[in-house]
């Protein structure tokens, strides 16, 4: 069996591709508890709600997997998607702006069991700066790009009012961080270099409503 392959051109996998591969590598898991060694396409499938044949769509586009007829070695396939999804590793995350949202997010223990580790933490509270949140101190976020850049931080969490939120962008990208998860809503601005994930949880409940309204036919998101 060959190993996964880089992708050669990013811009081949769809979004909708790697959201998936979130959900094989859940299903996964939860097979390997229940001590499966092997799954096939269409048991993945069935799990996800999908076609067998778009399960090995997806994971043909990075290399060849499993052995016809056998189906997939559960830990080995596991193993190969977070090296893919880049889950195999340890990576250092700071979070900014510690209200509600921000201190679910910091006890929120799945985030380090996948390999994102919040190291730092800021606010521009003066009451929450310098205390201790969940083992991590709490930092001024007047000195945000100096210690994000010394700090290597490689993801920022940002969940803070939408007035203040451009602005720390901007410090964000000049420390040279590249990837920003941002909870404030509203539309950033970024460098085409800055990969930037949004996540409205107020936008989600005005569709819930909108379906629960019109009456509109269930669509399954994909759960990660």
């Amino acid at each position: 069996m060959s190993t996964p392959s880089k992708i050669g051109s990013p811009k081949k996998i769809s979004e909708s591709t790697i959201h998936r591969l979130s959900l094989y590598y859940r299903a996964l898991s939860l097979l390997e508890k229940e001590n499966y060694d092997t799954v096939s396409s269409k048991q993945l499938a069935k799990i996800e709600r999908l076609t067998p044949a778009q399960v090995r769509k997806d994971l043909s586009f990075f290399g060849s997997f499993g052995t016809r007829g056998l189906g997939y070695p559960v830990n080995e396939l596991k193993q190969k998607i977070a090296t893919i999804l880049g889950i195999d590793r340890q990576w250092r995350v700071a979070l900014i702006g510690i209200g509600n949202i921000g201190s679910a997010l910091v006890s929120y223990k799945e985030f380090a069991r996948q390999g994102f580790q919040i190291v730092k933490l800021f606010d521009n509270d003066q009451r929450k700066i310098g205390s201790n949140h969940k083992g991590i101190i709490v930092s001024d976020i007047k000195n945000l790009e100096q210690e994000l850049s010394e700090a290597s931080i490689e993801m920022v969490v940002l969940t803070t009012p939408p007035t203040v939120a451009q602005y720390l962008v901007d410090d964000i990208v000049n420390s040279g961080v590249k990837a920003i998860l941002n909870f404030a809503p509203i539309n950033l601005k970024v460098p085409e270099h800055i990969y930037l994930r949004n996540e409205n949880m107020a936008m989600e409940l005005e569709y819930l409503s909108f379906a629960l309204t019109n009456n509109a036919p269930p669509r399954r998101q994909p759960s990660y």
